[in-house]
């Protein structure tokens, strides 16, 4: 079965990828000329279910849909559903995880979790759609750490593993990430509802 991945993140689109199994084939939306939705909600659950009913709108195709980030606890909960933004409309990741570091500079109490909703829906106007959300908890380093990975990984620190997530191979990160657990429950769910 053919779903729109509401993304143009070839990364999140590997990392989904690797974790469904069954029938699925994704297509990032960015391969159909679907634009980007204006994230205008205050939740990931908001942002995750704007993006899906946008990608599907214009595809006519099921979507599934994404919205995650990292929330620090000494900054509030920020940078929350603007992680990807946090540095301005067209930061990249190098200007995100700069800017966390300075916000955080000084701080020693650097407790964060990363928070992930994912969501399908059949169509635009699936009444019922499916959502499935997870948590990743950690701390944000001092300095970046690792080459994998993408986004916040280089300064989300594992105290258990001593590592941090840009230190982890797919298959490490996939086991106990935010993403990854989410993933879990949207497959078991993916294929109660579209059996094979």
């Amino acid at each position: 079965m053919k779903f729109v991945l509401a993304s143009s993140n070839a990364h999140k689109a590997a990392e989904i990828s690797s974790l469904l199994q069954g029938n699925f084939e994704l297509m990032l939306q960015s391969e159909l000329a679907v634009p980007p939705a204006d994230e205008t909600g205050s939740t990931f659950i908001e942002n995750a279910l704007i993006k899906a009913r946008h990608a599907a709108e214009i595809t006519g195709l099921p979507a599934i849909s994404d919205d995650s980030g990292i929330c620090v606890d000494a900054l509030g909960g920020d940078p929350g559903v603007r992680s990807a933004r946090y540095a301005g409309e067209s930061a990249t990741d190098d200007d995100n995880v700069a800017k966390l570091l300075s916000a955080l500079a000084g701080e020693n109490q650097r407790n964060a979790r990363f928070h992930c909703v994912l969501v399908c829906l059949a169509h635009a106007t699936d009444p019922a759609p499916i959502i499935a959300e997870a948590s990743w908890t950690g701390e944000i380093a001092r300095e970046r750490t690792g080459v994998s990975g993408f986004g916040y990984d280089p300064v989300f620190y594992l105290p258990e593993l001593g590592k941090t997530a840009a230190e982890l191979n797919m298959a490490e990160k996939n086991a106990i990430s935010h993403r990854g657990k989410a993933l879990t429950i949207l497959a078991r769910q993916l294929s109660d509802r579209y059996p094979a």
